[in-house]
């Protein structure tokens, strides 16, 4: 995710100070990873370096002056280009459970042991996931959606890679 165009994405219905970007963006996309406050501020000094932003006030609090910031015609033409341009797909090739899978194999450890583990840690996420997207608004079914989708193509990976343990033994270990 970038953080800078999510952050101008929210800046386009007004100006806003950094406290409320960062309560914005944890309620609508951090609700399992929040924003750090030092991340909030990194990024809008960056963006108001490159023209996206402009401090439209300055306003004196119990601490340090808090900055309402406001996204420019540059940055407006930055997130509609961000929205317009497609996602790389994730890169499966790479893939840590793979490795694992071919090094017990290599290493003649039970590679089954290595998938009915990730199996059920899978499952256990699954039904965490199901039980949070019951739960939820809309939005948060729709992350959860995603992400259980996500899921449910690794378990489908994982059942036939179990039905090919044992051709896979052979090439690899061969």
């Amino acid at each position: 995710m970038s953080i800078g165009h999510t952050l101008l994405g929210l800046l386009e219905s007004g100006p806003r100070h950094g406290y409320d970007l960062k309560r914005a963006f944890d309620d609508t996309f951090g609700h399992d990873r929040p924003l750090a406050y030092g991340q909030v501020y990194a990024t809008m000094s960056r963006l108001l370096k490159n023209g996206l932003v402009e401090v439209e006030g300055i306003e004196a609090g119990d601490g340090p002056d808090r900055k309402r910031y406001a996204i420019t015609d540059a940055g407006v033409t930055d997130v509609e280009r961000w929205l317009a341009s497609p996602e790389k797909p994730e890169d499966y090739l790479r893939s840590t459970l793979y490795t694992k899978v071919v090094l017990a194999l290599l290493t003649r450890r039970d590679a089954a042991d290595v998938l009915d583990t990730q199996r059920a840690e899978h499952l256990r996420t699954m039904r965490v996931l199901t039980d949070r997207k019951r739960k939820g608004d809309l939005a948060d079914q729709l992350i959860c959606d995603h992400a259980l989708f996500h899921l449910e193509a690794d378990l489908r990976w994982l059942e036939l890679t179990a039905a090919r343990l044992d051709k896979l033994r052979t090439e690899v270990v061969a």
